[in-house]
């Protein structure tokens, strides 16, 4: 298994924009130990980009900013929408893009007209889900909406992973259940490893956890193996056997 992440801020940020500390609630690039995490948010925003060409974009608890920037690259216009106020600054004056700009509230409260809104791994966090999927439904024609997989994320026959800030996490079912109804079509996807990180999953049933302990290799490797992981290490599918996903991501629409 991956290292457990601990508390890090962002190294190594532009002059004037004050770094990041990771806590766990969002993601974060610029943190060596958090890599793995940042990747595998990386690439569904990277998915999503590449659909959303030439249209205005919502991205809702948008966090340190990366994400809509990734948007901006093809997006005509982006905006996006997080209460915190330090994740605002940040974000603010890291991507200071023509076709994009960060405004600081909450998504419950976001009914600006949009072509399509990206809500990524934060339905979880959510306390009233289906009311705020109705107003993306009433605000925006899509929706992509990510969330984590519990059967991959918690331990087996837990109701959820020990993540303080989620309030609760689903399975397949349980997630196609709750967008269901707020949306004329919803499709699922997976997100999967790949590259280096399914070589490292076959490792792993080979017995290689087992043998870096006994070694003493855990850190040195993992201090190598983290930091080296790209986006291209995941990849997003429509496989049927979307329950091994470590991620859903849903495209909706209204």
């Amino acid at each position: 298994m991956l290292l457990p992440q601990l508390s890090r801020a962002q190294r190594n940020q532009p002059h004037g924009v004050p770094p990041l500390e990771l806590t766990g609630e969002r993601t974060l690039p610029d943190v060596p130990e958090e890599n793995y995490w940042f990747r595998r948010h990386l690439a569904a925003y990277e998915w999503i980009a590449e659909r959303v060409r030439g249209l205005r974009v919502a991205d809702l608890a948008c966090g340190e900013g990366y994400g809509a920037a990734v948007l901006a690259r093809t997006a005509a216009q982006v905006v996006g929408v997080d209460a915190n106020p330090e994740a605002h600054e940040h974000a603010r004056l890291r991507y200071p893009l023509g076709n994009l700009r960060f405004e600081r509230g909450l998504v419950e409260e976001f009914d600006e007209p949009c072509d399509a809104i990206v809500f990524l791994q934060t339905i979880e966090h959510v306390s009233d889900p289906g009311r705020l999927l109705d107003r993306f439904a009433a605000v925006a024609p899509l929706s992509y909406i990510t969330t984590p997989n519990r059967l991959t994320l918690a331990p087996p026959g837990a109701q959820k992973s020990d993540n303080p800030w989620h309030l609760r996490e689903y399975t397949l079912a349980e997630y196609r259940a709750l967008l269901e109804p707020h949306f004329s079509r919803t499709e699922l996807l997976g997100v999967l490893h790949a590259g280096k990180l399914r070589i490292h999953e076959r490792a792993l049933r080979l017995g290689w956890d087992k043998v870096h302990r006994t070694l003493r290799l855990t850190k040195p490797f993992y201090d190598r193996f983290v930091p080296a992981i790209s986006s291209s290490d995941f990849q997003i599918t429509p496989d049927e056997d979307l329950d091994r996903a470590l991620d859903f991501l849903a495209v909706c629409n209204a």
